[in-house]
């Protein structure tokens, strides 16, 4: 049963990322780290989720997995570039 949900852990971390990919193409880094970070970002929520509430309750370590794999995902975002020559600076300097 554990491996259906490693299973089902790896295939919603890659949705994640996927959803992430298409939504937000400038913001986000190439499609192997953006990948790799939602599979990992994933297996390692719901294994927490699964250990934390225990194995009778799936839905929660699924939901404990999708949030960590939606967290894992957006530290790798970037703010928008504005125009083409945009620089970031630092306020007052």
């Amino acid at each position: 049963m554990i491996i259906l949900q490693i299973t089902g852990y790896a295939v919603l971390g890659l949705l994640a990322a996927l959803a992430a990919a298409r939504l937000f193409p400038a913001r986000l880094p190439d499609a192997g780290l953006l990948l790799l970070t939602g599979v990992v970002a994933a297996l390692t929520g719901g294994l927490v989720g699964y250990t934390v509430f225990g194995g009778g309750h799936p839905e929660a370590s699924f939901t404990a997995a999708f949030a960590t794999a939606a967290a894992g995902l957006s530290v790798l975002a970037h703010p928008a570039r504005r125009g083409r020559h945009a620089k970031v600076t630092s306020p007052g300097a």
